[in-house]
C-alpha cells in the first residue's frame, strides 16, 4: 500500500531511541517501518470452511510462538519461506511480550524483545527495535510470502509475561483477571493497540484473545462473558478456545467466527489413540453450530519421532470436517539463532525425515481435499 524502504535508513536511528509510550493512547502510535500489505483479501468464513484470497479450501498450517521475538529480519524471512514451501497456509504468533521490567541487555534470542511494560504506575508500548518493530517486520513479511498469521495478546501461562505480569502489577490474581476493571483496562488497552496498528493488513488471518485461558474457580458463565466484550470492540476474523468451557458453548457466541481446540493427551493423562476420538468430537460440536473448527494446537513429546502418535491424527482430521489444523511447532532449518533454542519436544524440524511426513505431506493432502 505504502512503501517506506526509502526512509529506512534515516529513521533507523531514532528508532533505536524510541521511548516506552502509555498504553492508554492506543490510537496514538509511530508508524510502522515496515508497510503492512492490503493486497489480496482478508480470509473469510465460508461455512464450515475459509476463504483465503478467493479459494474455499482445507488446509494446514503450524504455530511459531518465538517468530516476533526474533532480532534478524533475515531469520523471520527464512523461516517464512520454508513455511511457504512446505504448504502451510496459517502461522500463529505470539502477539504479546509482556515484563515487569525489561529483560537484561545481554539476554539472546528469543529472550530480548518485549512489547509491553507493566508496572504499578501503569502500562507502556515499547515501539522500539526490541519491541513492537520485530511484531511489524513479522506483519509485513508474512504478505511477501503469501501467510496469513494468528495473532494472541495475552498467555494463560507465565511465559513471556502473560496474566502473570498483569497480576504482579496490578494486584489482581490470575482467576480474578477476567473480572478485575484495572486489569482489564490495561488488557483491552493493548488489544487495541495491536489492533489498531495491524488491523489494515491482509496477512491478520485472525485476533485470538488469549492463548488458552482459563479461570480455575470460575463459573463457566464469567468467561463466556468476557469472551462477549469483543463483540462492541468489532474484532474480526476473531476466535477463541477456552480451556474447561466446552466448544459448543464458545461457538454460540455470534462474534466468534470459528473455534479451536488443542490436543495433549498426554498432560491430561489419556491415551494418544483418545486423540482420534477428541477429534472428532469437536467436528460433531462444529457442524451442529455450523462454523469452522481448527485443530490449533498438537504435540507429542518425542523428539524427532512424532510420526506415530500424530500421523493418525492427521488422518483423522483428513476424514473429518474439521477445516484446518496446525501443528506444534514449526522448527526452522539454518537460522542464526538454533531453533533447537526455541524449541521443544513437540517440535517437527524442517529437512527431517518426519517432517517429509508430518509436515509437507500432511499440508499437501489437506489443500488436495475435496471441498
Amino acid at each position: 500500500m505504502k512503501s517506506f524502504f526509502t526512509a529506512l535508513v534515516s529513521l533507523l536511528p531514532l528508532a533505536t531511541a524510541l521511548p516506552l509510550i502509555s498504553s492508554e493512547s492506543p490510537n496514538v502510535q509511530p508508524k510502522s517501518l515496515y508497510p503492512f500489505s492490503s493486497s489480496g483479501s482478508n480470509a473469510e468464513v465460508a461455512g464450515r470452511l475459509f476463504n483465503i484470497d478467493g479459494k474455499v479450501q482445507y488446509f494446514a498450517g503450524t504455530n511459531a510462538w518465538w517468530l516476533a521475538h526474533l532480532s534478524s529480519n533475515s531469520d523471520v524471512d527464512l523461516s517464512f519461506s520454508q513455511m511457504a514451501a512446505t504448504g502451510y497456509k496459517i502461522v500463529r504468533v505470539w502477539g504479546f511480550g509482556d515484563a515487569n521490567t525489561p529483560p537484561p541487555s545481554t539476554n539472546t534470542d528469543p529472550n530480548l524483545v518485549y512489547f509491553q511494560i507493566l508496572n504499578s504506575t501503569g502500562a507502556y508500548i515499547n515501539y522500539g527495535a526490541n519491541g513492537l518493530q520485530r511484531l511489524d517486520y513479522v506483519v509485513h513479511a508474512a504478505s511477501k510470502y503469501g501467510l496469513k498469521l494468528v495473532l494472541n495478546f495475552v498467555n494463560n501461562w507465565g511465559d513471556y509475561g502473560g496474566i502473570a505480569a498483569y497480576t504482579n502489577a496490578f494486584n489482581c490474581s490470575s482467576t480474578s483477571f477476567y473480572t478485575d476493571a484495572t486489569c482489564q483496562k490495561v488488557y483491552k488497552n493493548y488489544v487495541k493497540t495491536i489492533v489498531t496498528r495491524y488491523r489494515s493488513s491482509t496477512a491478520i488471518f485472525a485476533w485470538e484473545l488469549g492463548n488458552e485461558p482459563r479461570c480455575n474457580g470460575c463459573e463457566t458463565s464469567i468467561q463466556i462473558i468476557w469472551l462477549h466484550w469483543a463483540m462492541s470492540d468489532g474484532l474480526h476474523p476473531l476466535m477463541e478456545s477456552v480451556m474447561g468451557v466446552m466448544l459448543m458453548e464458545v461457538e454460540k457466541i455470534k462474534t466468534l467466527d470459528y473455534g479451536v481446540f488443542h490436543l495433549y493427551p498426554n498432560s491430561w493423562g489419556y491415551n494418544y489413540a483418545w486423540g482420534n476420538e477428541w477429534i472428532e468430537q469437536h467436528d460433531k460440536a462444529g457442524k451442529a453450530v455450523g462454523k469452522p473448527v481448527i485443530l490449533e494446537e498438537y504435540g507429542t513429546p518425542f523428539p524427532y519421532n512424532h510420526t506415530e502418535t500424530e500421523g493418525p491424527w492427521q488422518a483423522t482430521v483428513l476424514k473429518s470436517g474439521i477445516a484446518a489444523d496446525q501443528i506444534w511447532q514449526f522448527g526452522p532449518n539454518g537460522t542464526s539463532v538454533p531453533a533447537e533454542g526455541f524449541g521443544d519436544v513437540n517440535t517437527i524440524y524442517y529437512k527431517t525425515p518426519e517432517y517429509a511426513t508430518l509436515g509437507k505431506g500432511h499440508a499437501k493432502a489437506m489443500l488436495k481435499k475435496k471441498v
